[in-house]
């Protein structure tokens, strides 16, 4: 029995359709202040230092990225 292509095709799109979904709904969860507030004090008790260490990170990318983004635009 041969197996169709536009079958693996749609598999495919429903597993990438499927992860943008997750996606979309872990950033709309932890657009919520006091969510993003737990989330940060679970990553301290597991790995200390990685949430200060992340928001430094993020802090110095920001700039950058509204540069690039005004450049672009020009």
């Amino acid at each position: 029995m041969e197996t169709n292509d536009a079958d693996g095709s749609r598999d495919m799109l429903y597993l990438v359709g499927g992860l943008a979904l997750l996606i979309a709904g872990a950033g709309l969860i932890m657009a919520h202040p006091a969510v993003r507030r737990q989330v940060r004090n679970g990553l301290d008790r597991v790995v200390p230092g990685i949430p200060e260490n992340l928001s430094h990170g993020l802090s110095t990318v920001v700039p950058d990225l509204q540069r690039y983004l005004r450049l672009r635009s020009m």
